[in-house]
């Protein structure tokens, strides 16, 4: 059904703009896992070593007429960093916090309004394929990843020209989990919650 949503979001948003005249380019910045912008400052000043990631794609944009808005889809490429608790089954056990990487394909189709002359404000889906991770932990087997989800993106930004900066935040709306068994406590299945809230900063540039 997921997929199915997506692929007729995606033909709205090509039928939409075929009639308008289109603008393509190239994207890419900084994803920061977090759900505020006081973690994100804090990162930033720890090195932006912990919850963070990199984004590159390509972007379409076409102004419907009449209303004055546009539609922006965008393929991207995601990498990001997550944190878990892991609290192994037994007695007298601490729990083991571990971070891990994941890679993802991120369909954002945005809907946004421009003023000022250069500044926009946007919001709309983003579907989101996960493509592989990797997880610290050597004493869980991975079974299972929820490997399809959606969130939802909103933000603002400013264009300097064919360059463009905006800053988004993206909020999970589906669930997202994944499946572990643990070897070491009798093969006892585990499942973490995988969803990632994200501030993203992106460049893009109109080619």
């Amino acid at each position: 059904m997921k997929k199915v949503l997506l692929i007729l979001c995606l033909t709205l948003g090509i039928s939409q703009i075929s009639s308008a005249q289109i603008q393509f380019g190239v994207k890419g910045g900084i994803n920061y896992n977090s759900d505020s912008f006081n973690n994100v400052k804090d990162d930033v000043f720890s090195g932006a070593e912990g919850n963070t990631g990199f984004h590159a794609g390509i972007w379409f944009s076409g102004k419907l007429p009449i209303i004055g808005i546009y539609i922006r889809p965008e393929i991207v490429y995601t990498q990001l960093k997550n944190e878990v608790t892991y609290l192994p089954k037994g007695l007298f056990t601490n729990s083991v916090n571990t971070t891990y990487s994941f890679q993802k394909i991120d369909v954002p189709i945005l809907v946004g309004k421009k003023f000022l002359g250069f500044a926009n404000a946007f919001v709309g889906p983003s579907f989101q394929y996960i493509l592989g991770s990797d997880f610290g932990l050597s004493t869980l087997e991975k079974v299972e990843i929820s490997s399809f989800s959606m969130g939802l993106q909103f933000g603002a930004g400013v264009e300097f020209g064919k360059l463009g900066i905006d800053v988004r935040w993206e909020r999970s709306l589906s669930d997202a989990e994944t499946e572990f068994v643990d070897n070491q406590n009798g093969g006892s299945q585990i499942n973490f919650d995988t969803r990632s809230n994200q501030i993203i900063i992106g460049v893009s540039y109109r080619l």
